[in-house]
């Protein structure tokens, strides 16, 4: 039985164009026709789902602008990792949504930028609401694939996560199955507690090329399971029947060398096949820069470089689904890709 076609996913809209995260991303990477969008979530300081894909916001919105907000700069440890800037915990919605979104790489994406100040930042019910529109005017089922950001971090704030994630998909219409919805994390906890809640949906566990959890982080310390663990046969075993699939960052699969040439993909993908398990990549992106070196064309780091190369040994691999932030090239190579 031939393999379903490649799910082509609009990671955070489509950011090789628009500022990531915008109103302005996700309309064009649903009119370019991706099978599905991925926006980030994490949490106001009144409870209310926001779209961004980090608690800090210094780099993809205007609030250093704001002098009004100048006192909310501050640093704290987020998942192990210290940060300095703006939390959109210590913001209310009313507040946040006087800013306006910002392109996270200027240097390398100066056209997004060029949209930069246009549109104020985007609410879970906002982005949902906006697929089921386009679904319905473009006749055609779209999904959502909704990363939960941080959990361990703001379940420690005080936020009951899991029950807002599940009200706010029950009150959309998406805890049902209505429409395509795959959720993800690289914390498995929240993924079982939002199966425990009855949302129907496709759970995927991300894993990290490296590090632990930061949810078994908080259990049991240093000794906790690595990402890397996970990605083994035996690993694998421990997530059938609890998660729907995995999904990698794409060097895990391409595995190069340390010159940058990738030669046998490895065997996490057939692994996880194997157990039945569904297995996606991110992010498939073609700048110089984001490619390994064996793909990479020049020395402009903003130039394309021979990303299909690098993307058809990903479809050669077997993925299922693939994170694009161009979506109109992910679109037409993955949709016509064949392995």
């Amino acid at each position: 039985m031939p393999r379903r076609r490649p799910l082509v996913i609009g990671h955070r809209g489509a950011p090789g164009y628009r500022p990531e995260h915008s109103r302005s991303s996700y309309d064009l990477a649903l009119a370019l026709g991706v099978d599905a969008v991925e926006p980030d979530i994490v949490v106001s300081r009144d409870g209310v789902l926001v779209v961004r894909h980090d608690t800090e916001i210094g780099s993809t919105t205007d609030v250093a602008d704001h002098p009004e907000f100048a006192d909310r700069r501050t640093t704290k440890t987020v998942d192990g990792a210290e940060l300095s800037g703006w939390f959109v915990e210590d913001f209310t919605w009313d507040e946040l949504a006087t800013l306006r979104c910002r392109e996270r790489l200027p240097r390398l994406r100066p056209g997004s930028a060029s949209f930069d100040g246009e549109q104020q930042i985007l609410r879970l019910r906002d982005v949902l609401d906006l697929v089921a529109q386009a679904g319905l005017e473009q006749g055609r089922e779209i999904g959502v694939v909704l990363e939960i950001k941080h959990a361990t971090f703001l379940t420690g704030l005080g936020f009951d996560y899991a029950a807002l994630i599940a009200a706010e998909l029950r009150a959309a219409g998406w805890d049902g199955g209505r429409w395509p919805l795959t959720i993800e994390s690289f914390e498995s906890g929240i993924l079982r507690q939002l199966r425990d809640f009855g949302v129907r949906a496709t759970y995927i566990y991300l894993l990290e090329a490296a590090g632990q959890p930061a949810d078994l982080v908080a259990v049991h310390g240093a000794s906790a399971p690595t990402y890397r663990s996970v990605m083994t046969p035996e690993g694998l075993d421990g997530l059938v029947g609890r998660v729907d699939g995995i999904s990698l960052d794409k060097r895990s699969i391409l595995a190069p060398d340390r010159l940058g040439r990738v030669g046998e993909p490895a065997s996490v993908v057939a692994d996880a096949h194997a157990r039945g398990l569904r297995v996606f990549t991110w992010t498939c992106r073609p700048e110089n820069t984001f490619l390994v070196a064996q793909f990479r064309r020049g020395r402009d780091k903003a130039a394309f470089g021979d990303y299909e190369a690098e993307w058809q040994f990903l479809v050669d691999a077997g993925v299922d689904g693939f994170f694009v932030d161009h979506a109109d090239l992910g679109v037409a190579f993955f949709h016509g890709a064949r392995d």
